[in-house]
């Protein structure tokens, strides 16, 4: 497994629409998943998608665990979400804090769905479907936005609602 580079904003990439994955047994496709769960593991993140290290394509990862930048998330196996939609939602959205690998040093208080129906495919190409609630709720719904070519700033309802690494630091602990 390789650890990749991280796109930063700025770069096109992460404002262009993924495409759909067609080809489950693609070696390549191995390597990029492989790589992704490596690459989140490194950078303490709880979710990663693939034009996040520069490769158009849709799929993503959810890794939520306890780390340095998320003290307080749950402990779940990392998912491999590959082609991933969501088909229904809750009425009820919540605010809370979202960062974003790709745009470090910067925390924004943003509005999801609280609990979401999604469908996707595993890494041997089955059709999953899940309910996801509250913050892995909010991960997919992060990284789904990724391959749609959006960032969590895209979602801000105002400015006052983003706050540098630092300051979100003394919020939460």
């Amino acid at each position: 497994m390789t650890q990749l580079e991280i796109a930063q904003l700025g770069n096109p990439i992460l404002r262009q629409k993924a495409r759909l994955i067609e080809n489950f047994n693609d070696p390549n496709l191995s390597a990029l998943i492989d790589s992704l769960l490596q690459t989140v593991a490194s950078a303490n993140g709880v979710g990663i998608a693939a034009p996040q290290v520069s490769q158009s394509y849709r799929v993503f990862v959810i890794a939520s665990r306890p780390n340095i930048r998320y003290p307080h998330a749950p402990m779940m196996q990392p998912t491999v979400m590959i082609n991933p939609q969501i088909i229904a939602y809750s009425e009820e959205k919540v605010q809370d804090w979202e960062g974003c690998l790709s745009i470090p040093g910067l925390r924004g208080l943003i509005r999801r769905y609280q609990t979401i129906e999604v469908e996707y495919y595993n890494r041997e190409g089955q059709k999953q479907r899940q309910i996801l609630t509250d913050f892995v709720a909010r991960i997919f719904q992060h990284e789904l936005d990724h391959l749609d070519g959006l960032v969590f700033l895209d979602r801000l309802n105002s400015n006052q609602d983003l706050y540098t690494e630092e300051e979100y630091q003394k919020i939460v602990f």
